[in-house]
C-alpha cells in the first residue's frame, strides 16, 4: 500500500463512509473512491463492503488496520514535527510544563518575558516526566520544565531552582497552624494518596518507608491539585509540591514543610543534539529568575 492508500483507508475505516473521509481529508468523494479502488486492486482483496449506506470493513481490513494505524500515527507525527519546525522560523516557542508550575510561576515568567519580547508566540502544553522524550523528539516542545527529571541519554538539563514537598492539612487538625510537621504527626489522618505520580512520589514514599509510617488511605488520585482541593473539603491531608499547595490555598487549609525538609530540583531539559533557538536562549534567564522567586 502506498502512503495515499493508507491515508484514505484509515479515513474511511474511522469515519465509516467515503463522504466523511472526503470531508476530513478536504478532497472530493470521487477522488477518495478512486484511491480506494486502486488500493484494493493492488492488494487483491476488498477492504469494505457497502451495507445500508455504510462501508463495513471486511475481515481482511480488520486484520490490516492495526498495522496501518501505526504507520498513520507516524505520518501524523512527521506532519506535526514539520509544522513545529516551520513555526520556529517566526519567533515562536513550544514549552512543555509540569502542571504545578501553571498556577502562578510560569504565567508570571511569560508575562515578564512578553513585555520585552511581544512578538514571540507561545505554545504551552502540560507534560509529565515519562512523556518528555517523545515530545522533544516530535518538536511538540522545544523546552520542557519539570520536577526532578530523570537523566536521559541525549538530553541536556538546565538547573533552574530548588523547591520542596509540603504537607497540606485542614486548619482544624492543627489550630495553631505549624509551619513544620513530621509524618508521624499526620499519620493518624486520612491520607490523599498520590503514590503513582512520578519522582516526587518516589521521594515521599522513600521517607515513608524510612520512618516506617503506616498511612490509612481510601482516596487515590493522579493529580496534585485534585489532592489539594480534597483537603480543602476536609477529606484528609496530602503531600504536594509547594507550587501546587500555594496555588490552591483556601481559608480552611494550611501548609507545612517537612521536618526534616524534602527538597527537589526544578530543571529545564532540551535535546542535546539540537541547537537551542535564539528565543529559547533569551527566555531561560527569565525562567530561572521567575521560577526561583516564586
Amino acid at each position: 500500500m502506498r502512503l495515499r492508500h493508507i491515508e484514505i483507508f484509515h479515513a474511511i475505516y474511522t469515519t465509516g463512509s467515503i463522504t466523511n473521509a472526503a470531508k476530513i481529508l478536504h478532497v472530493s468523494q470521487p477522488s477518495v473512491s478512486k484511491v480506494l479502488s486502486h488500493a484494493e486492486l493492488q492488494l487483491g482483496f476488498n477492504l469494505f463492503e457497502r451495507v445500508k449506506g455504510r462501508l463495513i470493513p471486511t475481515d481482511e481490513a480488520e486484520m490490516l488496520f492495526d498495522e496501518v494505524d501505526k504507520i498513520y500515527q507516524q505520518m501524523r507525527s512527521i506532519k506535526n514535527t514539520a509544522q513545529n519546525i516551520k513555526k520556529s522560523e517566526f519567533g515562536s516557542m513550544s514549552l512543555g510544563v509540569t502542571p504545578a508550575l501553571g498556577f502562578d510561576a510560569l504565567p508570571n515568567v511569560i508575562a515578564n518575558y512578553h513585555q520585552d519580547y511581544p512578538n514571540v508566540t507561545f505554545d504551552i502544553q502540560t507534560i509529565h516526566n515519562d512523556a518528555v522524550m517523545q515530545s522533544l523528539l516530535e518538536h511538540k516542545c522545544d523546552l520542557a520544565i519539570l520536577f526532578s527529571p530523570h537523566s536521559m541519554p541525549g538530553i541536556t538539563t538546565i538547573p533552574l531552582a530548588e523547591s520542596e514537598l509540603v504537607i497540606v492539612y485542614p486548619k482544624e487538625k492543627f489550630p495553631h497552624c505549624p509551619d513544620k510537621l513530621t509524618l508521624t504527626q499526620v499519620c493518624d489522618s486520612e491520607f490523599i494518596d498520590i503514590s503513582d505520580s512520578g519522582p516526587l512520589a518516589d521521594m515521599l514514599w522513600a521517607r515513608v518507608m524510612e520512618e516506617d509510617i503506616d498511612f490509612k488511605s481510601s482516596i487515590k488520585v493522579q493529580t496534585y491539585f485534585i489532592a489539594a482541593r480534597l483537603v480543602a473539603r476536609g477529606l484528609g491531608v496530602c503531600v504536594v509540591d509547594r507550587y501546587t499547595a500555594e496555588g490552591n490555598l483556601s481559608d480552611n487549609v494550611a501548609i507545612a514543610s517537612f521536618e526534616p525538609a524534602l527538597t527537589f530540583n526544578i530543571s529545564a531539559v532540551h535535546l542535546e543534539n539540537r541547537t537551542k533557538s535564539k528565543v529559547i536562549d533569551e527566555f531561560i534567564p527569565y525562567l530561572t529568575q521567575g521560577i526561583s522567586s516564586s
